[in-house]
């Protein structure tokens, strides 16, 4: 009993934990593409976390899978969790608050419920996680009030390709459920470094790297989104997805509102 209560102690912290690197990566990502294109921004956040995590890896003795299925899983993974949603995201906030992206975004939970209602059915659907869900909604709203949600429909492309991300992001979570039994720094190491692999050939066609100019500032905050925001959160995110749920995982939206308008 005393264990049982040790664990779920340890998962809520790690939660809250998650919920402030995301949080923080909102505006990351809003100084991030001030001076660097968002390709190249992701391309770059993928390609650093992804050897960071490899050395991580290494260091603690252990190795990335070989076989053609676990690579095929990561690489789709690695679609849902940061090509589509990393780069739509870092698109919008070109024009987007990152307050107002990061309350788009806390909808997670909501598409998380509702892909696993109406078609993966992958757990069990109980009225306690559909009150959960739609509690933790209203919380966001009432938390962070009304005037978070200035300029909400002005730039209508940009907030639907973070509602998109966000969609993307439920389906992530869901498929994240096939790496049960393995360490979760594996997948998250195998799907950044996917990532990376289909987003910097892009970015090199795209924005010319080598031809841009970045500031210090723009550097800084790469830097901090790849290490904290993407290498170390993603190997929480892997933790509690097996731990809590996809579900569960996903309640670290409505968490980090708070924190990432508040940083906004």
């Amino acid at each position: 009993m005393a264990s049982e209560k040790t664990n779920v102690s340890a998962d809520l912290a790690l939660l809250l934990l998650l919920s402030t690197l995301w949080g923080a990566s909102y505006t990351f990502i809003k100084i991030g593409v001030e001076t660097i294109p968002p390709v190249t921004l992701i391309a770059a956040r993928t390609l650093i976390a992804g050897g960071l995590l490899m050395v991580l890896v290494k260091v603690r003795g252990l190795s990335l899978p070989t076989d053609r299925e676990n690579w095929a899983r990561f690489l789709f993974q690695a679609c849902l969790n940061s090509v589509i949603p990393f780069t739509l995201i870092a698109w919008a906030e070109q024009t987007t608050d990152a307050g107002l992206a990061t309350i788009l975004n806390s909808t997670s939970p909501i598409f998380t419920f509702l892909l696993t209602v109406l078609v993966t059915r992958h757990e069990a659907v109980t009225r306690r996680k559909l009150f959960g869900v739609s509690a933790g909604l209203v919380g966001v709203c009432l938390i962070v009030g009304f005037e978070a949600l200035d300029g909400l429909g002005r730039e209508a492309l940009a907030q639907l390709a973070i509602v998109a991300a966000t969609i993307s992001y439920a389906g992530a979570a869901i498929f994240g459920k096939n790496f049960k039994g393995m360490d979760p720094m594996l997948p998250a190491a195998g799907s950044m470094i996917s990532g990376a692999l289909i987003l910097f050939p892009v970015s090199l066609v795209v924005d010319r790297p080598w031809t841009l100019a970045p500031s210090g500032q723009s550097i800084a905050a790469l830097f901090g989104l790849s290490v904290f925001s993407t290498a170390l959160a993603f190997v929480i995110y892997f933790r509690l997805i097996q731990t809590l749920g996809s579900v569960g995982a996903t309640a670290q939206a409505y968490i980090r509102v708070p924190i990432g308008v508040g940083l906004g």
